[in-house]
């Protein structure tokens, strides 16, 4: 369905058509509110070909620079560790007054990376779309991955307010709620509700696949629904989350060894028999999930 209104850019060039890219350009076709023409940028043919296949840019290539200089936007959705390298090849291309922008999952490294490339013509907003999937690639977008999830947008000292309200825009046309906050809070905040989870994911699963092998195939064999969240959630991509990890590693850190004392605490309680404190921790547990449903986020 094609919206009356003008679409918010003339061209917008998604880089990265995995599973934030293409979502980002399923949704810009079904609405046609994002842009007259979407352009995917991937480095992979395997992945460029699929995209074509499911008819979802209008230009599919691998000539980063040759699609920045026709956009009026470009979104970077490559791994936080080749936020850099890619940026370093698209801004030197871009149209003055065009926006860069990015969907990193750590902001205050991506920033740093990004930073020694950016031009004065040329404004720059970070931003982290707080939605997903264990799926990666093209196959694994939609167009609806977005609505009612938040998307936190990092500006910039010196960027032009007008650049920041245009990627609200394009994000709230995505279906997302929006919050401005600092980088540096971004990350503390995503440490504990996204990347420790993730850890504490692969980790489990980890010491499942250490068990001797008689336990380890009843493990498999008779997993419950909590350890089978946990498999999800570990299953997500290797290569992002190893550099989401390595990107905010003090803030992980952080959160991880808040986490551990907290772990020994409840040690503790089921070893003396403390039923108060176990039965707090549950009751605290209970109502941060109900506060999710309440705020349309589980």
């Amino acid at each position: 369905m094609t919206s009356a209104a003008a679409p918010l850019f003339e061209t917008l060039t998604v880089v990265g058509p995995g599973l934030i890219g293409a979502s980002v350009l399923h949704r810009g076709r079904r609405d046609g509110t994002l842009a007259k023409k979407l352009i995917a940028v991937d480095i992979n043919p395997a992945f460029r070909e699929r995209v074509r296949q499911l008819g979802i840019a209008d230009e599919v290539t691998d000539d980063l620079a040759g699609a920045a200089a026709q956009s009026d936007c470009v979104m970077l959705c490559v791994p936080v560790g080749a936020m850099g390298e890619v940026a370093g090849t698209a801004i030197p291309a871009m149209k003055p007054g065009a926006i860069l922008t990015d969907t990193g999952s750590t902001k205050v490294s991506v920033i740093d990376a990004i930073r020694p490339s950016l031009r004065p013509d040329v404004p720059y907003v970070p931003a982290h779309p707080m939605a997903g999937t264990e799926y990666s690639g093209p196959d694994a977008g939609f167009a609806t991955l977005f609505d009612n999830r938040w998307c936190l947008l990092t500006p910039l000292d010196g960027m032009p307010d007008t650049a920041t309200t245009t990627i609200t825009t394009l994000w709230e046309l995505c279906g997302a709620r929006t919050r401005i906050m600092t980088p540096e809070h971004h990350d503390r905040v995503c440490a504990i509700v996204s990347h420790l989870p993730h850890l504490l994911a692969f980790t489990i699963c980890g010491t499942a696949d250490d068990l001797a092998d008689e336990t380890r195939s009843e493990v498999l064999e008779f997993a419950a629904s909590g350890f089978r969240d946990f498999t999800r959630i570990a299953s997500s991509d290797p290569i992002m989350w190893r550099d989401i990890f390595l990107s905010n590693r003090e803030a992980v850190l952080e959160m991880l060894s808040r986490f551990l004392e907290d772990a020994q605490a409840m040690a503790r309680a089921i070893r003396w028999g403390d039923s108060d404190y176990i039965v707090d921790r549950i009751e605290r547990g209970r109502a941060i999930r109900r506060s999710l449903i309440e705020n349309r986020q589980a």
